[in-house]
């Protein structure tokens, strides 16, 4: 029994040490969704494809001005395959994944914002982001959520997929369209990402 208890408190230790260093990263790799032929969700002429990149960049300018290294894994409309995404991020040890989509569904009523995750390293990162976007912006909380997509189920650092409203709802769309909203997005998830790095 003695052997067993001291066995579980090395994990115990161990666990507190891998969480650590995570969250002691130095650069975030922000992953904008889609791009090229890929658009996304769309309605009329917007893309989800164009509002991810431009939040990702606005989000890149908030961690750079925290101090905070980033990595695009695309800076322009182009295509980037998902396990090309993936081996981006698997090429840092030091660092999060915060992939950036915007959400759509056949019912037009749906709105609001939701972050997902895949790991159980990558679930306080979630919670730290979310509350901090949701306090930002004036959109529903459809709160944090386990899920397997491909980027953050393949990632071998804390990953997280913030979605970050529906195109397919009139409202959320015409306020998406606006930078204020973009803005506030990025500033939320910025924010968040600190949230995280000093909860160690």
């Amino acid at each position: 029994m003695k052997k067993f208890l001291q066995w579980m408190t090395v994990l115990a230790l161990l666990a507190m040490g891998t969480a650590a260093q995570a969250a002691g990263f130095r650069t975030v790799v922000i992953d904008p969704g889609h791009g090229g032929h890929d658009r996304g969700g769309q309605s009329g002429q917007v893309y989800e494809k164009h509002l991810a990149l431009d939040t990702a960049i606005r989000l890149e300018s908030q961690l750079r001005q925290r101090g905070i290294n980033t990595v695009l894994t695309r800076r322009s409309d182009y295509f980037v395959s998902l396990p090309e995404r993936v081996n981006l991020a698997n090429g840092y040890r030091d660092a999060i994944f915060v992939a950036v989509h915007y959400n759509y569904t056949w019912k037009s009523d749906v709105s609001g914002l939701e972050t997902y995750y895949c790991t159980p390293q990558s679930q306080q990162l979630a919670q730290c982001v979310h509350a901090s976007v949701t306090a930002r912006v004036p959109s529903p909380n459809r709160g944090v959520k386990f899920a397997r997509y491909f980027v953050i189920r393949n990632t071998t650092i804390p990953a997280i997929l913030v979605e970050c409203g529906f195109v397919s709802n009139p409202s959320e769309r015409e306020r998406m369209k606006s930078a204020w909203f973009r803005d506030g997005l990025a500033r939320g998830i910025a924010e968040g990402i600190m949230r995280y790095r000093n909860s160690y």
